[in-house]
């Protein structure tokens, strides 16, 4: 059959890695230009991981963005003006250094071209707790930009986060789509399986770096990425 939309996930699916591994090592770079600026590295961890919260959390009233540098200054007590240039530059600059704990996908390029192929519009449907700058650096290290695609979901454009099915149907709002005529393509059962079968999508879960959720267990369609890439082909 064809779609209306393709949408892809980017952590664990289009860019291979264990997701533990990668949080380190990106706590590790950005450790490394704020925390000269006078934040102790336990205090800037648990002020990221309070700002991730509030995005995931977020219940539509504003923007991701604001829901995050907002609880990031409750969680450090101070102004956090002086921070926010500083992070911008970092995912375009030391963020990079987090693809070493990061594989390579020599297929990416060729689901999202496929993509392009069986479907009306291509969305990178990954969770929006980055900046867009944040999303194009990770594209980059498999050889994709966002002009790649229709829609790329990012802090400053987004009021939802996975695992919220709410997330799925703004896309859908946002790009005049009817989520029974989707395909959300993730390795997350919670956030991108059940969350994108909630809000009525079909979806396809990516086995190789798959997330499991003993709740939602997902026993829909599934394969490694070569199969998913060949599933595209016959579509």
């Amino acid at each position: 059959m064809s779609y209306q939309a393709i949408l892809f996930d980017l952590d664990g699916t289009l860019l291979p890695m264990d997701q533990e591994v990668f949080t380190k090592g990106y706590f590790k770079a950005l450790a490394s230009v704020l925390c000269p600026m006078g934040l102790e590295a336990d205090a800037l961890t648990a002020a990221v991981w309070a700002g991730t919260k509030a995005m995931v959390q977020n219940d539509g009233s504003r923007k991701n963005c604001e829901a995050f540098w907002e609880q990031f200054a409750l969680a450090l007590d101070c102004d956090t003006d002086k921070f926010r240039p500083v992070t911008d530059r970092f995912y375009t600059n030391e963020f990079h250094h987090a693809k070493a704990y990061t594989g390579e996908n020599p297929l990416a390029v060729e689901a999202i071209r496929l993509a392009h192929e069986k479907a009306g519009k291509v969305i990178l449907a990954t969770n929006p707790i980055f900046p867009l700058s944040g999303q194009a650096s990770r594209l980059g290290w498999i050889g994709l930009k966002p002009e790649d695609f229709d829609l790329v979901t990012s802090y400053e454009s987004d009021s939802f986060g996975k695992p919220n099915p709410q997330y799925f149907t703004s896309i859908c709002e946002r790009m005049e789509l009817e989520p029974s005529n989707c395909l959300m393509i993730g390795n997350d059962e919670l956030e991108d399986m059940y969350a994108g079968s909630k809000a009525g999508f079909n979806c396809y879960l990516v086995k190789d770096w798959s997330i499991r959720s003993q709740e939602h267990p997902w026993e829909g369609e599934s394969g490694s990425f070569q199969e998913m890439v060949e599933m595209l082909r016959s579509l």
